[in-house]
């Protein structure tokens, strides 16, 4: 090999294929395994991507360029940093142990700079088109002009083309003129339990091509089109491209001799296509036949950079062969298959690794460590690498003063403060984007689009507009606008918060996403949500509207767990406020909560990790309630954000406390005046976010066992002071275990009230009272837990 940068990389990528491999059963042979269970790992899954990897890391990538990695691959991941310099041994020894490089690549887990979270199968493959469509929104705005345009790439594993968010995620990409985004498909046609179906890969490329996509086939490389020249070759040709996936594949694993049989049989004529065949040992005969584009540096290294002259998205499908350079290649049960200790030592013998010198970086290869290490320096992704940034913080108001006209809904007072918001010329206004599935004007987010308008990178009219056809909206696509309008498909509203989310970490500038949904439907995107909390993207989800208070919407658009999503999703801080003035006092803590990067401690006074950051879940309702006239002063403002304060506090020989949440409020009020009369020193408790008053509380408990006496957390503050004999009745318009916990913080007896089961058409009237959430059921609920004296206003239960 007379290329210097070839014979580099060659013996680079050998190495990488070791290093991975010996990572995989080091884990699950040699180191102490205490609990018996199968570490596991895809030594197969791996090998089939060590040459593509090599090329790319080593050679193509520019340090602008991020990568979601195949899940499976993230072996050679970090055996590429840790030859990059920037993995250690006790990482890689501790692969999928505790504290060792992770089984996925993981931004928030790992330490070598993993660039897009890829666990979630087919979710990272969709963040690389919503970064470039990121950094384009930011290109737009003036942003980020100073640093050269990243392409965004995806290693794609093939059975992972089922996945859908990928095919929702591909038809977004069309709608918005997707650039600069590269998808390169592992092609090895086996998946986890079975051999990719006949054909595939002409479907892959009509659709690509559909949607505006260049697509490269990688079919053959240097050795198979060299042979196609000789005499005899197309016959050669003829028969791979007529072969099918499962024979291939079995093949490939039997070896030489094999495919000799094979060929000569099927296509042997005792002439140029038998001396083709003949004229090859069968170790050069196997080399040959598995010799795809995938595994062809020469190939690569020249497909790469003629891509890199264009801008458009681009889509490789790189046949390989699962397994290539293992004895499991090939075979269909090798996808969680592991070489044996045998088959190991084999490959150490054909690698020239020395017992004991298994993890030296340049172990048993040819060529000085000097000239190797200098290459590794110098790869263009390794030499100017700064793989994530941290720009300023955005300033945010003390406060967001809003006036309402009651009775108003807190969707409608999230809409007037967005408003508000768009009519200033700051810093923060300019930060903000917002995005929705086709639900912008139901979610009341019109007003800012009026202000702000809808983003496109390139301008388009307002036909209505110009056809002087009246609207309410007057939406004008253009590179100003703020608002990135989607289809209706979950996943990629929240995929895309994911990639706006992190644009201050990925490119640099800080943007400060805000999403709206319906409530019900966070379920659709959950799979993505919880990815994008995964990676610590920072976003407001604005979910609304919520729960049965839609009324005669009916059905499933009713929502009834998303409280406890909100309550189990990490790094998600959720809250539902009943009143304006506390969404307002919400909102503007969101802008500052998901700018912040500090110390993961509790804080010391609520036990919640504030100092930390992340995302924000407001969970709204449509149901206009009366508003109370009053002022957010620090100490309400505190409260409301830990989580709950007393809108009645209950006096010594309290006997009924109600908790409460969201557009429930008025019911919660008119229970305690039905039950005011005869139980006495009656509390109201407003819960704002049962998940930081949880959050806190399980703190606090942890910090107890640990020592911390004193600890104690805002919900035990404010239950402190509540008699032991009395009754809790919790209530919301959602599932009761939301705020059922609250009695277990003191002990007090509780009734939990709520939506348990799907709802259906009618009025909020005729709901409430089905589901017991109305003031009747609250007080009865109330007189079940303190059965003394009758409450004499409450009515026979129907």
């Amino acid at each position: 090999m007379n290329d210097p940068k070839l014979a580099c990389l060659k013996e680079l990528e050998s190495k990488v294929l070791w290093l991975s491999t010996w990572m995989i059963h080091n884990a699950n042979n040699l180191r102490p395994n205490d609990d018996g269970l199968k570490v596991g790992g895809h030594q197969a899954s791996s090998a089939s991507l060590a040459t593509l990897m090599t090329a790319l890391y080593f050679a193509v990538l520019h340090p602008e360029d991020r990568v979601a990695v195949k899940p499976h691959a993230s072996p050679v991941f970090h055996a590429i940093q840790y030859l990059f310099g920037n993995q250690t041994r006790s990482k890689l020894e501790s692969f999928r142990a505790y504290g060792g490089a992770q089984s996925y690549p993981s931004r928030t887990k790992d330490t070598d700079d993993v660039d897009f979270s890829t666990g979630s199968v087919g979710l990272g493959v969709a963040q690389t088109l919503f970064s470039s469509l990121a950094q384009d929104y930011l290109r737009a705005k003036g942003m980020a002009n100073d640093r050269p345009e990243g392409r965004m790439v995806a290693l794609i594993g093939d059975a992972e083309m089922d996945e859908g968010n990928i095919f929702e995620a591909l038809l977004e990409g069309w709608k918005h003129g997707l650039r600069n985004t590269w998808w390169i498909v592992d092609y090895n046609r086996q998946s986890l339990d079975a051999v990719v179906r006949e054909g595939l890969w002409e479907r892959f490329v009509s659709l690509f091509r559909d949607f505006g996509w260049e697509v490269v086939i990688l079919k053959y490389g240097s050795l198979l089109e060299q042979a196609f020249e000789e005499p005899g070759g197309e016959a050669l040709r003829g028969w791979i491209d007529k072969c099918p996936n499962q024979l291939y594949s079995a093949l490939a694993y039997q070896g030489g001799a094999a495919w000799r049989r094979r060929l000569l049989d099927e296509i042997g004529d005792q002439g140029q296509v038998s001396r083709l065949i003949e004229n090859r040992s069968d170790h050069d005969l196997a080399r040959l036949m598995t010799n795809l584009g995938g595994h062809d540096l020469p190939l690569l290294l020249k497909t790469f950079e003629e891509a890199r002259k264009h801008d458009r998205p681009v889509c490789f499908l790189a046949y390989t062969i699962k397994g290539f350079g293992l004895p499991l290649a090939g075979h269909k049960d090798n996808h969680a298959g592991l070489m044996t200790t045998a088959q190991t030592e084999d490959l150490r013998a054909r690698l020239r690794v020395r017992p004991g010198f298994e993890w030296e970086p340049f172990e048993g290869l040819q060529l000085p460590a000097a000239e190797l290490s200098a290459f590794l320096k110098e790869a263009p992704f390794n030499a100017g690498r700064r793989g994530r940034h941290a720009p300023p913080k955005i300033a945010v108001p003390e406060a967001f003063p809003i006036e309402v006209q009651s009775p108003v809904s807190t969707q409608h007072g999230f809409g007037i403060l967005m408003h508000q918001i768009a009519k200033s010329e700051t810093e923060l206004a300019r930060r903000i984007v917002t995005t929705s599935p086709d639900v912008t004007v139901s979610t009341n987010l019109g007003a800012w689009v009026n202000r702000r308008g809808l983003f496109a990178r390139e301008e388009k009219a307002d036909l209505f507009k110009k056809e002087r056809i009246p609207s309410t909206f007057n939406w004008q696509f253009s590179p100003k606008g703020q608002h990135i309008e989607l289809g209706i498909a979950e996943m990629n509203l929240f995929i895309n918060l994911s990639a706006l989310g992190l644009s201050h970490s990925i490119f640099g500038e800080r943007l400060l996403p805000i999403g709206t949904l319906y409530d019900p439907f966070i379920e659709r995107g959950l799979d993505a949500l919880n990815y994008a909390c995964y990676q610590d993207a920072r976003f407001i989800v604005v979910a609304t509207p919520s729960g049965i208070s839609l009324a005669p919407e009916g059905g499933a658009h009713q929502s009834i767990a998303t409280p406890l999503i909100g309550m189990a999703q990490d790094g998600l801080a959720s809250f539902e406020p009943a009143f304006v003035d506390e969404l307002a006092t919400i909102l503007r803590f969101s802008f500052d909560y998901m700018q912040r990067d500090g110390d993961i401690q509790p804080d010391p006074v609520t036990w919640l990790r504030d100092a930390t950051g992340g995302s924000v879940y407001l969970r709204l309702s449509t149901r206009p309630i009366e508003q109370p006239k009053r002022v957010i002063d620090q100490t309400l403002a505190e409260a409301i954000l830990n989580g709950g304060y007393w809108m009645r506090k209950p006096g010594p020989n309290a006997q009924i406390v109600i908790a409460y949440t969201g557009a429930i409020a008025p019911e919660a009020i008119d229970a305690i005046g039905l039950i005011a009369e005869d139980r006495r020193d009656v509390g109201l408790l407003a819960v704002t976010s049962a998940d930081r008053l949880n959050a806190g509380w399980t703190a606090a408990q942890r910090a107890r066992e640990h020592g911390v006496v004193h600890a104690q957390s805002p919900v035990e503050r404010l239950l402190a002071s509540v008699p032991s004999h009395c009754g809790l009745v919790t209530v919301l318009d959602g599932h009761p275990a939301t705020l059922a916990w609250l009695g277990s913080v003191e002990g007090h007896k509780a009734r939990s009230l709520g939506v348990e089961h799907f709802g259906q058409s009618g009025t909020i009237t005729d709901l409430y009272r089905h589901h017991g959430i109305d003031a009747q059921g609250i007080a009865r609920a109330a007189q079940s837990l303190s059965p003394g004296k009758p409450i004499r206003h409450l009515r026979a239960a129907v």
